[in-house]
């Protein structure tokens, strides 16, 4: 069965003037009333959970999922986001992801189906019964959490409401994230226990596994949260924390908190990392010019990822019943308005194990894409475009001729860009039927094993100190199936962590950099295994990797465009169609006064573009600010009465940036 990606906003609505809150958290579902004859069978409980699928999937025009990882130091696009330009993101007059929508209808759904299930009074299989149970805590703890990672302290609802305002307003107190962070995985363990291994329908629905690894990414996502900001108004009870006099019955030890989340997330994730393998690479001659039959490649770019034993849920597509995406029209014939950055791409270790600026490295250099590539770490060749390389196995160029990937477009369409000249090519498909416009049915993953080793490795290494025999047995594994060294230990000899500041956001943690050049490189493996998958900013918050940027603001780089690749871009006469800042003409490219490298943000340098400087931060945007809506409505006074408290650095003031 396809699941389809359903967005319940619920924004609760307000009547000031006569002191009410209009259906605050209490509505039956959006679905109209429920008759008592449905939530009865199995169907109804498949049919109700799948509706409630709430994941980052392919859709809509673009590169679909291969796009989440925009605005931060591994992808650029041709806009800039606002969290990089302090004073620009600002409270909101309503809305944001403060919102009960789909936690309302879980709440709904459990306490009117788990009765009637432990009555026995629900036909159906009963393990199929148990399972569809077991997806309704899940998306509940999968929508928890999307909160905490967005707001941090949030209320826990586990019922529907009466419409009784001083009721509504009492629930809506936050309770501190550890405690939301608790509840999660209390709601995950029962999730574990009802699901099914192999789920009903194939992993197109949430299996036992996907549980698991949520639930390492919830505890690991909260312990580290809480190692790296303890001692600020981020976490609960620290200096300045906003709930302090406003939550009652609150005791917190965070240094045992940190143990037990890190403890949760490494049983978690050994258990899927000890049951599930790693798709394998098996790599041609010559890795990256045509991978379509290496399974590593083919996992993302694939139509049916059921066979793929890493992958543990996904989405299908089907354009013959009009559910279909155009990821790859873009993906496959441009640059779907995005690029790899050049502090990432030379992050990557070089097949030695040895860092680019390593005596003996044996890098080749960057005058060409294709020597960026050359003996460097798999998944750089593999999942980033060189000129020249294959680009459709069932097609030929007039005159039999195969079709190749041309030169990065980076004066073209926005729509169509090459931002960066460094061009993502994961989820890339061979297949021309499978390119063009809207017709896309390559499958889209939401979650991957891969991500287990990795969330053991951080969480035993953060709570033990040493790289312990499974971490050793897991990093080894992610390494061989990235054609690199597997012995890691070369690579923490060879780091200099002051060179990876140059490229790397994560090489500090509290504006400090880092003194371990293990967990940097740690760090490193996860960035370089999870490229163009949409983890990065959630990595560099919980990590507090960003507050440098406070006052040393960072420039995007791209590839080295003022060099030889500069002569790819003359017309046929030999003049070249870049135009730099102050020559005449709309500028397309950066100045090469400035630096031989692309600089996509430093192309307009009017005063409307507020990133032309750098990327820089203010420590309030480390957690969105709440909506000035949602204080008037729990109160019946003014906002700054509200049982709500507003985030650290923000005001309740609608349309004001970060304080600090």
């Amino acid at each position: 069965m396809k699941f389809i990606r359903y967005i319940f906003v619920i924004l609760t609505t307000l009547l000031v003037m006569s002191c009410e809150v209009d259906d605050f958290l209490d509505r039956e579902p959006l679905s109209d009333v429920t008759p008592d004859a449905y939530l009865n069978r199995e169907a109804d409980l498949a049919a109700y959970t799948i509706a409630r699928y709430n994941f980052p999937t392919h859709g809509g025009w673009g590169i679909g999922t291969f796009a989440q990882d925009n605005h931060t130091d591994n992808q650029a696009t041709t806009g800039y986001s606002n969290i990089w330009a302090p004073g620009e993101w600002r409270v909101p007059q309503s809305g944001g992801i403060w919102n009960f929508g789909n936690i309302r209808q879980l709440n709904y759904f459990l306490e009117t189906v788990v009765p009637r299930w432990e009555a026995g009074e629900i036909e159906g299989t009963p393990q199929n019964v148990e399972h569809y149970i077991g997806e309704a805590y899940f998306l509940r703890a999968y929508e928890y959490f999307q909160k905490v990672e967005a707001v941090g302290d949030f209320p826990i609802v586990t019922k529907t409401l009466k419409d009784d305002l001083e009721e509504l307003i009492a629930e809506s107190k936050r309770r501190p994230r550890n405690e939301v962070a608790r509840f999660i995985l209390s709601d995950l363990d029962i999730a574990i226990e009802l699901l099914q291994e192999t789920p009903p329908n194939g992993k197109n629905r949430i299996s036992k596994y996907a549980a698991l690894l949520l639930k390492s990414r919830v505890a690991l996502h909260e312990g580290s949260w809480l190692t790296y900001h303890k001692g600020t108004p981020f976490v609960p009870g620290g200096p300045n924390w906003p709930g302090t006099g406003l939550v009652n019955d609150f005791e917190i030890s965070i240094d045992a908190e940190i143990d037990y989340f890190l403890t949760e997330a490494m049983d978690a994730s050994s258990t899927v990392a000890d049951a599930i393998s790693l798709v394998p690479n098996i790599p041609n001659d010559d890795i990256g010019y045509n991978s379509s039959s290496n399974p590593y490649f083919t996992m993302f770019g694939s139509d049916n990822l059921e066979s793929y034993e890493e992958v543990l849920l996904w989405r299908d597509y089907d354009p013959t019943l009009g559910v279909s995406h155009n990821v790859n029209h873009y993906i496959n014939q441009n640059g779907g308005n995005s690029g790899y950055t050049r502090s990432f791409v030379d992050n990557f270790l070089m097949t030695n194990g040895l860092p680019i600026y390593a005596p003996g490295s044996g890098y080749a250099g960057d005058d060409f894409i294709e020597d960026v590539k050359v003996d460097r770490d798999h998944r750089l060749q593999l999942f980033m475009k060189a000129p020249g390389e294959l680009r459709l196995i069932d097609a030929t160029e007039p005159g039999g001729s195969p079709i190749l990937i041309g030169i990065p477009e980076i004066t073209g369409l926005q729509e169509t860009k090459d931002v960066t000249g460094y061009s993502i090519k994961k989820g890339f498909s061979y297949l021309q039927s499978n390119t063009e416009g809207n017709n896309g049915s390559t499958g889209s993953i939401v979650f991957r094993a891969a991500e287990a080793y990795l969330n053991y490795i951080e969480a035993s290494y953060l709570k033990e100190g040493t790289v312990n025999g499974k971490a050793t047995e897991y990093w080894q594994a992610i390494r061989e199936r990235a054609g690199v060294n597997p012995d890691f230990t070369v690579t923490i000899a060879a780091t200099d962590i002051s060179k990876e500041a140059e490229n790397d956001f994560a090489a500090y943690s509290g504006g400090i950099l880092l003194s371990d050049p293990v967990l940097y490189n740690i760090r490193r493996e996860r960035r370089s295994e999870l490229m163009a998958e949409g983890m990065r900013l959630f990595d560099l918050k919980r990590w507090r990797a960003l507050d440098q940027l406070k006052s040393a603001p960072h420039i995007i780089k791209g590839f080295k465009l003022w060099g030889p690749m500069s002569e790819w871009y003359e017309d046929e006469d030999g003049n070249s169609i870049l135009i730099e800042p102050g020559e005449s003409g709309v500028p397309n490219v950066s100045s090469s006064d400035e630096s031989d490298y692309l600089m996509p943000y430093r192309i307009n340098v009017g005063s409307g573009n507020l990133v032309s400087d750098g990327y820089s931060w203010a420590y309030a945007h480390y957690l969105n600010p709440i909506a000035t809506e949602h204080f008037l409505i729990t109160t019946t006074g003014g906002a700054s009465e509200s049982v709500i408290y507003q985030n650290p650095g923000w005001t309740k003031e609608a349309g004001t940036g970060a304080k600090f």
